[in-house]
């Protein structure tokens, strides 16, 4: 008949590439387009490693990521896999839950209203 393939992914193997699950993704593309409507993002990048998956968000394309938001699956029991990651390289924020880690950038979106 023909040969069987074995899937690529077999339990008890070694996870080849980190990614962003769907829910997460949708948080992190939705404050992408709140700051594109703000006016302080213009592009953006992602990037799937071995150990870690990257979303970097630009001001402009040919400059370094204003800001970057990893998750190291890895770091999971010790200080939390998600971290946000300034232009400079510094860690900004660092935590277990992907909300809190994104708090800092959120409140660049807020204004005061004066009536």
């Amino acid at each position: 008949m023909g040969t069987v393939m074995p899937f690529p992914l077999q339990p008890g193997r070694a996870v080849l590439q980190v990614g962003f699950e769907r829910a997460e993704l949708a948080r992190i593309l939705d404050l992408y387009g709140r700051m594109v409507a703000a006016g302080h993002w213009r592009d953006y990048a992602m990037e799937f490693g071995r150990d870690a998956a990257v979303f970097s968000a630009f001001r402009r394309t040919a400059e370094r990521p204003e800001v970057r938001v990893e998750k190291r699956p890895a770091l999971r029991a010790r200080q939390g896999m998600w971290a946000l990651v300034g232009e400079a390289g510094v860690v900004l924020k660092r935590g277990h839950d992907l909300m809190p880690v994104l708090a800092p950038v959120e409140r660049r979106l807020m204004k005061l209203v004066d009536d």
